[in-house]
C-alpha cells in the first residue's frame, strides 16, 4: 500500500506515520508534502498512491485548492481541526475523515473502510468530491490609476476591456476610458465567464453591454456594443459557437 501524507507539521506526520506502520507493516509512505505548489508538483512527478491522507490547512491555503490545479486519480482521507459542525460535507462526500487529535482506533477504521471499497465506490467517491471543492470566487470591482488618484470602478459599469500596442484600456458603459495595467490575459482569469467572453485578441466584452449582433459574411460575427469603440468587434467563425452558446447560456 502506497501512501502519500500531505501534512505541514512535522510532528503530526511522523504521528500518523507511526499510527500507520502500527495498523499495517506493510504500508509504504512514499512522501510527505507540505503545501499546494508542493503537492501538485509531487502528483505531476511521481505514480501515484495507492490513498492520500491530507491535511485541509496547509501552509500556502487551503487544500481544496490542490482540485483546483490538478485533477486527483487517488482516494483521499481528510485530516482536519475544524469543529464538528464544520464537518457535514465530509460526513457525506469523502471516503472519510479524522478528527485531530487524530485517534489510533478512528484511523484503524478509516483506513479499513478505505480498503474494503469496490470499484463503484470508488467512482461514487470522485464523483462526489468536486462538492468539496469551493467553488472560484470572481473581482466585482477594479481599481484603475489615474495621476496620484485611485477609481474603484464596478464592473457592472465596464463595457469592454481592449488592448493594443501593449496597452490595456477599459471602456465604461458612461463613455468614459481609464488605462489599465493588466492583459487581457490576466483579466479574463479574474472575470466571471458568465459575464465577460473574450471575443478576440483585443476585446472582452461585457454580456450586458452588447445591443446587437449581426452576422458577417464568412460567418464571423460582429458584435455591436452600447458604446463606440477604437475598432469594429468581431468574433471568428472558429469562435461564433462558443459565443452563441454563452450568450444564451
Amino acid at each position: 500500500m502506497r501512501i502519500l501524507i500531505v501534512e505541514d507539521e512535522t510532528i503530526a506526520f511522523n504521528l500518523l506515520r507511526k499510527m500507520l506502520l502500527k495498523i499495517d507493516s506493510t504500508i509504504n509512505i512514499v512522501g510527505n508534502t507540505e503545501s499546494i505548489s508542493q503537492t501538485i508538483n509531487w502528483l505531476n512527478n511521481n505514480p501515484s498512491p495507492d490513498l492520500i491522507f491530507m491535511d485541509i490547512n496547509l501552509s500556502d491555503g487551503s487544500a481544496f485548492n490542490i482540485f483546483k490545479q490538478k485533477e486527483i486519480e487517488t482516494p483521499i482521507i481528510f485530516t482536519t481541526a475544524y469543529d464538528e459542525y464544520a464537518l457535514d460535507a465530509f460526513k457525506v462526500n469523502s471516503i472519510d475523515y479524522l478528527l485531530k487529535p487524530i485517534a489510533q482506533e478512528d484511523l484503524r477504521k478509516a483506513y479499513e473502510k478505505f480498503k474494503r471499497l469496490n470499484k463503484e465506490d470508488i467512482k461514487n467517491y470522485f464523483s462526489n468530491l468536486s462538492q468539496l471543492i469551493p467553488p472560484k470566487q470572481y473581482i466585482q470591482n477594479l481599481i484603475v490609476y489615474k495621476k496620484d488618484k485611485l477609481i474603484p470602478i464596478p464592473l457592472n459599469e465596464v463595457s469592454c476591456f481592449y488592448a493594443t500596442n501593449n496597452e490595456t484600456s477599459i471602456f465604461l458603459n458612461t463613455n468614459k476610458t481609464y488605462p489599465y495595467n493588466k492583459t487581457l490575459e490576466n483579466i479574463m482569469h479574474d472575470l466571471d465567464p458568465n459575464n465577460f467572453f473574450r471575443a478576440n485578441k483585443q476585446f472582452i466584452i461585457s454580456r450586458q453591454s452588447i445591443i446587437d449582433i449581426t452576422v458577417w459574411f464568412d460567418n464571423r460575427l460582429r458584435i455591436n456594443l452600447e458604446i463606440d469603440t477604437p475598432e469594429t468587434i468581431f468574433i471568428s467563425k472558429n469562435k461564433a459557437s462558443d459565443f452563441k452558446q454563452w450568450i444564451i447560456s
